[in-house]
């Protein structure tokens, strides 16, 4: 399958998209906005001080997870690697507990105990937040496998990064993917760096990392990741081939981070050059190109533009009080949260070597 650029296509106009009211339109910059201002302050008492771990940013990458999330129903789940911030609003996650979360407070979407690394949220079919790289490949593979087996018509958003398609995990679940029929469709998002490496210096390829599924017999797409409309409307397509057919994809989205591949890579400015970021900031940026998008349209105004960016610093800056007054765990809690039997003394709890304590 080869892609058609945004040049040749309006995807504005596709079905999915044409079905959007400016009140969801405008819904959707806010959670791209809000997901940039969060990130924002994340970066900003990070360096406070104020989190320890790893803080992995997805400025820049915000209409991958707002594009795609967007079209989820309720038997869709979505699963991903560590850069999970984006993802984790995106599902409605509340600022609140994803910043505590970070802080390692009770309050935490993980009780304090995941980090940056390990947002999750059962109840909106979120699971993850993972710090392995490609880990969440066969996870993901297995909650499209649980999908199908439950005869439910749904599918799993599996996200990566470009470095992650060079595991073994990911092709073996490529493999088996395709054998089983199994309705889950990985979305690589290609930032062009995998780690502080460039995908020319990383990867093995013929146009592009996602035709690598042609090996295993599976459609395949590119999607340009600062065009929201483009990614809705391909993603879609993508999606209903999974809960329709039971038949995988893989789709590169091509995106871009301003930071380095977390904070602590201090060489992030060293191997891209300023013009490379300043460039993809003017003319790639997925909120500024969204925000003219709808301007022109007639959606959306620079005042309102300019309020809904304030009232995301506001929240992203009440989350962050919220976390730094909320409560560490106790030492008592370090055993808790391990076995579901145990939580919750079930007679499972009380057979089985599993405890260590024969």
């Amino acid at each position: 399958m080869i892609s058609a650029t945004s040049s040749t296509l309006d995807f504005a106009s596709s079905p999915i998209n044409r079905s959007l009211t400016p009140a969801r339109k405008i819904e959707l910059f806010t959670q791209m906005v809000r997901i940039r201002r969060f990130e924002q302050a994340a970066l900003k008492y990070y360096n406070g001080g104020k989190m320890g771990g790893f803080l992995h940013l997805y400025i820049g990458q915000e209409a991958v997870a707002v594009g795609t999330i967007s079209l989820g129903g309720a038997d869709d789940h979505f699963i991903t690697a560590y850069r999970d911030h984006g993802h984790a609003l995106a599902v409605g996650m509340g600022m609140n507990e994803c910043m505590a979360e970070m802080y390692g407070k009770q309050t935490g979407c993980s009780k304090g105990k995941g980090g940056s690394m390990h947002f999750f949220a059962p109840d909106k079919n979120f699971w993850g937040g993972h710090g392995i790289v490609a880990g969440q490949t066969p996870l993901g593979l297995g909650l499209a496998y649980g999908l199908k087996y439950l005869g439910r018509e749904g599918c799993c958003l599996c996200y990566l990064g470009d470095g992650a398609v060079n595991q073994g995990a990911f092709h073996e679940s490529l493999n088996i993917a395709a054998l089983f029929g199994i309705p889950v469709v990985y979305i690589i998002e290609n930032n062009g760096y995998s780690m502080g490496t460039s995908q020319e210096r990383s990867s093995a390829y013929n146009g592009c990392l996602a035709q690598r599924a042609e090996a295993y017999a599976i459609e395949w797409d590119v999607i340009d990741g600062s065009d929201l409309y483009e990614v809705r409307a391909k993603t879609q397509i993508a999606m209903e081939r999974a809960r329709k057919e039971h038949k995988p994809t893989v789709l590169e989205i091509d995106t871009y981070r301003y930071y380095g591949h977390s904070v602590a890579d201090s060489r992030a400015k060293k191997y891209r050059t300023p013009e490379e970021i300043e460039d993809y900031k003017l003319n790639h940026d997925p909120i500024t190109v969204f925000e003219r998008r709808l301007i022109a349209e007639g959606v959306l105004t620079e005042e309102l533009s300019k309020s809904i960016h304030q009232d995301a610093k506001n929240e992203a800056a009440a989350s962050a009080k919220f976390a730094d007054e909320s409560p560490a765990p106790t030492v008592a809690d370090i055993s808790t949260d391990i076995y579901w039997e145990s939580d919750h003394n079930t007679p499972a709890s009380q057979i089985g070597h599993h405890f260590f304590n024969d």
